[in-house]
């Protein structure tokens, strides 16, 4: 066998993230008030940044020194080369990206610097944050667990009942159904428990708050919620037996024929069922509402042209403290000289960051707000079909850094408040040729529908001429297609009798 050592040479693409880059990429994702939190921890973080509308802020030549004498003890060597990330380019570089949204959600304490771990007495800081944060939180809402379990205390039974409902309680999904058969619940829960003892603690928790929770599946649902004095009680019971695809398709005349009730007595019956809740958990699903800032406002000019402008009052304006400039002019030791000079890098870099954002987020919404005047003019109905690529090809950025700086991003117009995001859409071509937006379809066959008489509603033939009366001319699979995906039932399904 025979070794030959050679040199061969390669040319190979990679595609490298500099931790500048990754830093860029996460300051134009923040929202403002993310923003502000992110320049605020800097701040406390990086001896050298400073605000100078914030004269608390400015540190005296005591604290400095004390800084600097606690980086002689900690720091380590730290090298001032730039680090690279380096991209496979033989694969998928999908995971790399996904992974840098994840490091902007997480906002790390010091995004540039290497080196040593936390000291004591910044785990202190930060365990101290956590118990304000714990400290002020808004009290958790009871949940339907909580609730229910509450009520099943107050049942006298058996140990073993007691134990199995207490776990069945906690294994109901939230809209407090079974999310299993009874007896493979039974198997699973593998301890000695009889099928009967089961069905005994069911019940128990079937008689508990909101009706219908318990229930295996919707006739026995809307069965529990029924009580003895519900108006047309027995017909309800047998109609949620053995007719609700019935009603769901509107065959009243059928359940007529199959019943013997009156017509009359089954719409009656069925106005009663509308009462019922088929989802009795979705009571205590929580909903948070959000206080939302916008990034920016729009605001006509003398011409009339809608123009831009960012709102960042609420962001602190930074520079780098002189008096480390003059520090490291004044050729300290080497410790000294690298713990400002990282310092400093990194607040350079943060700055730059900031303003980049702030250009390409200018840029960005311009190009959005040049694209839909008529929106702004005339109101939501006159939205134009828009892709990010759009404004990507405009601005000469890449797609993914126009759906970085939309996300999460709110523009204050005269008609509201308006996500970024709400300005782009999908739409379809009628069959005269014209792009329309699928808002304003939606808007026009919701109005269309609406108008209908419910006793003779319209087919999807009918529709596709009423709409062409409003000048959206459409095929009829269009029109059932934007039907179907608004939810809005078959002609038949609409009919009141």
């Amino acid at each position: 066998m025979q070794l030959n050592v050679s040199q061969q040479m390669k040319l190979q693409q990679q595609m490298k993230l500099a931790p500048r880059m990754i830093q860029s990429m996460e300051i134009l994702q923040l929202p403002l008030m993310a923003l502000q939190e992110r320049i605020d921890e800097e701040l406390r973080d990086n001896i050298v940044l400073e605000n100078p509308t914030n004269d608390d802020e400015t540190r005296s030549d005591t604290e400095v020194q004390t800084e600097l004498d606690k980086a002689h003890e900690e720091a380590t060597e730290v090298s001032s080369d730039v680090k690279e990330l380096v991209v496979d380019s033989d694969h998928s570089n999908e995971a790399d990206f996904e992974r840098l949204l994840e490091m902007s959600a997480d906002w790390p304490e010091d995004n540039i610097s290497a080196g040593s771990g936390q000291s004591s007495n910044r785990i202190e800081e930060i365990g101290s944050r956590h118990h304000d944060l714990v400290s002020n939180m808004v009290e958790r809402p009871q949940s339907l667990t909580d609730f229910l379990l509450e009520q099943f205390s107050y049942f006298n039974c058996e140990e073993n009942v007691c134990e199995f409902g207490q776990y069945l309680i906690s294994n109901l999904d939230h809209n407090g159904r079974l999310q299993s058969p009874l007896a493979a619940i039974v198997e699973i829960y593998g301890r000695g428990i009889s099928l009967e003892e089961a069905e005994q603690a069911l019940k128990l928790i079937q008689k508990l708050e909101p009706p219908g929770v318990g229930a295996r599946n919707n006739e026995e649902c809307l069965l529990l919620q029924l009580q003895p004095q519900t108006p047309c009680r027995d017909i309800l019971e047998v109609l949620i037996r053995g007719h609700l695809a019935d009603i769901a398709e509107r065959r009243i005349p059928f359940i007529h024929r199959q019943t013997g009730f009156e017509i009359e007595t089954i719409q009656e019956a069925i106005e009663q069922l509308k009462l019922l809740n088929p989802f009795p958990g979705s009571g205590f699903e929580r909903t948070n509402n959000y206080n939302v800032t916008p990034d920016l406002a729009v605001e006509p000019d003398e011409n009339g042209k809608y123009v831009v402008k960012l709102l960042d009052e609420y962001v602190p304006h930074l520079r780098i403290n002189r008096k480390y400039v003059k520090m490291l002019q004044a050729n300290p030791d080497k410790e000294t000289k690298e713990f400002i000079k990282k310092k400093i890098e990194s607040a350079k870099w943060l700055i730059d960051s900031i303003e980049q954002r702030y250009q390409t987020l200018r840029k960005v919404a311009q190009t959005i707000v040049d694209f839909q005047t008529e929106f702004l003019n005339n109101g939501p109905e006159f939205i134009v079909p828009l892709k990010m690529q759009q404004i990507a090809d405009v601005v000469h950025v890449h797609v993914t850094t126009v759906s970085r700086a939309v996300d999460g991003k709110y523009l204050q117009t005269h008609r509201g408040l308006f996500p970024l995001k709400r300005f782009f859409g999908g739409g379809t071509r009628t069959s005269a040729g014209e792009d329309i937006a699928w808002e304003k379809i939606r808007r026009k066959l919701k109005e269309v529908v609406d108008s209908e008489n419910k006793k003779n509603p319209y087919s999807d033939d009918a529709l596709v001429k009423e709409m062409d009366k409003h000048g959206i001319k459409l095929a009829r699979r269009t029109v059932t297609k934007y039907r179907k995906a608004m939810d809005i039932p078959s002609s038949r399904k609409r009919k009141e009798i």
